[in-house]
């Protein structure tokens, strides 16, 4: 396992370097000039200009500017600064966590509900209950996010408000803990527990007729040991994959989500960094999105022996 570990964070550096050198080079092409975007319609000091243009090394080559850059994350762990002369790690600091919360409530979500609707749906296959699962991860997947934010924002936190007289799901800021999250990371998971569901669903429903678990039920071993022991736990291989690569997708894709609820989050950053050709915030950003993809797959790796002890890595 040790020697697994140690080559996938050996490939991961390739993966890594390209991400950061492709979103570095999408920045660069922009058109306009960062450092006049700073001062919105008012004309700069030439001489000013000049000296920030210097200081950041725009006036040098995409790949001199790059290696200055992917040089001062790995010699120095220093993601650089903004054009206004904060660091990039101070101002992400805060709204990372923001993110990742919201990212990991909806996570959660995503693997509770997922999961019990695809058994649910699975055990009464061809049934009312899974034609109206089915139907309803349609709709979930059919319907925007932007649609979903503003009606269950206006269901559960304001006519249910109204209802019983009091707010049980916040629908701005992150101020009230966990409760602030469950809302936005409902929002968030909704299309991703729509696919889990499918998945799990299809995926037990092929376990269930493998020779195995024929053979399981002809020793009369209970219905629930049978699904429980054998079926889903083999049925669970495919759904890890998936909730380890959707961690990943739920960060990146939370700029829509933390919009609609004003959450401070790198979603909102991400965006103002393009819109200001910020280099260092935006690859910053990329930058750990792409180290949260390399861990979470290394995770889903690991458990891959715990789920299956028939896999090894050597």
């Amino acid at each position: 396992m040790g020697r697994y570990i140690i080559r996938r964070l050996i490939q991961a550096i390739p993966v890594l370097l390209g991400a950061t050198l492709f979103i570095f080079a999408i920045v660069f092409a922009l058109p306009g000039d960062p450092v006049e975007a700073l001062a919105g319609e008012k004309r700069q000091d030439p001489t000013v200009v000049a000296i920030i243009r210097e200081q950041y090394h725009l006036n040098d080559p995409l790949l001199l500017q790059y290696w200055y850059y992917i040089s001062g994350i790995f010699l120095r762990g220093d993601f650089g600064q903004t054009f206004a002369g904060v660091p990039v790690t101070q101002l992400l600091a805060g709204k990372l966590q923001v993110t990742l919360n919201l990212a990991l409530v909806a996570l959660t979500l995503e693997a509770i509900i997922g999961v019990l609707l695809g058994l649910w749906a699975a055990l009464r296959r061809g049934r009312a209950t899974d034609t109206a699962i089915l139907a309803s991860t349609l709709l979930l997947i059919s319907v925007p996010t932007l649609v979903t934010g503003f009606v269950l924002q206006l269901w559960l936190g304001v006519w249910l408000k109204q209802a019983v007289g009091t707010e049980i799901f916040p629908i701005a800021g992150a101020t009230q803990g966990l409760k602030s999250y469950l809302l936005p990371g409902f929002v968030l998971a909704g299309t991703s527990i729509a696919y889990l569901t499918r998945l799990t669903r299809t995926s037990l429903v092929e376990t269930l007729r493998s020779d195995y678990i024929r053979t399981a039920t002809a020793k009369g071993l209970s219905r629930r040991r049978v699904v429980g022991r054998h079926g889903l736990r083999n049925a669970l291989i495919p759904m890890v994959t998936y909730l380890g690569a959707d961690l990943g997708n739920l960060m990146g894709g939370a700029v829509i989500t933390e919009t609609i609820f004003n959450l401070p989050g790198i979603g909102n950053q991400l965006y103002q960094g393009v819109y200001l050709r910020e280099q260092p915030i935006v690859v910053g950003i990329v930058t750990i999105l792409v180290l949260v993809y390399i861990l979470a797959n290394l995770v889903v790796d690991m458990m891959y022996a715990v789920l299956d002890p028939r896999i090894r890595y050597e």
